[in-house]
């Protein structure tokens, strides 16, 4: 990245929330803020659990879209095997081994839990279990587990950003661990101009919202830069 663009960027953000007051991303806030209080790998009752950990009172939009329904499919492979899917998410979750193993390993369980519901209800017309390369809803969910070094990724909207911001070194295909490395080094320098987050602050409803550490101002960030 150009760090004077960069710097540059980071201005046209603070002014854009100075003049945006309308400008809402705070519903992902609440629903961190619900995930956090729900997610629990070890409870008895993993189903529920999870059903719970993934709430939101204006939209559903992280989980469920058009031709897009990744929550609805975990809650039946849980049905299925939720103790293959408990295991999982423990590896997901796991900060002690590499990423870029961790995201493709549950891409690849996915696919084992589709195959096996699949066997199992051989009338179904579920072919995907929208955890698939484009890793979307693994981020999110690494993302709410670990709020303060993960985001929520979309590959066009980090091209377009590394665009935007001068990289020589535009990725050509998915490259999440690259991803999390540079949303935490913007990160950074976001931070160094505090009245950014202090405009991110004053909107948040300690009720409702997460309050603590979040990369999901980072991800705010690059979507104004692209114009999404």
């Amino acid at each position: 990245m150009n760090l004077q663009k960069l710097n540059a960027a980071i201005g046209q953000y603070k002014s854009f929330l100075k003049s945006n007051r309308r400008h809402d991303p705070y519903w992902k806030w609440e629903s961190l803020k619900i995930f956090q209080e729900n997610w629990d790998i070890e409870t008895a009752g993993f189903r529920n659990m999870f059903d719970r950990s993934l709430q939101n009172s204006q939209t559903r939009r992280l989980w469920k879209r058009e031709n897009y329904a990744p929550k609805e499919m975990m809650l039946k492979f849980i049905g299925m095997n939720s103790e293959f899917v408990r295991y999982s998410f423990q590896d997901l979750f796991n900060e002690k081994k590499d990423i870029e193993g961790r995201v493709d390993r549950f891409v690849f369980y996915c696919d084992e839990l589709l195959k096996e519901y699949k066997e199992k209800n051989p009338l179904t017309i579920e072919n995907r279990h929208f955890h698939d390369d484009n890793y979307e809803m693994v981020s999110v969910y690494l993302a709410f587990r670990y709020p303060d070094i993960y985001a929520p990724y979309n590959f066009g909207i980090f091209k377009d950003f590394l665009k935007i911001l001068g990289s020589l070194d535009v990725p050509k295909i998915n490259d999440v661990g690259r991803y999390f490395k540079i949303m935490r080094t913007v990160d950074k320098f976001l931070k160094k101009d505090e009245e950014i987050f202090e405009l991110h602050k004053k909107r948040l409803n300690g009720n409702v919202h997460f309050a603590g550490e979040t990369l999901l101002v980072v991800e705010d960030f690059c979507r104004v830069v692209v114009g999404i």
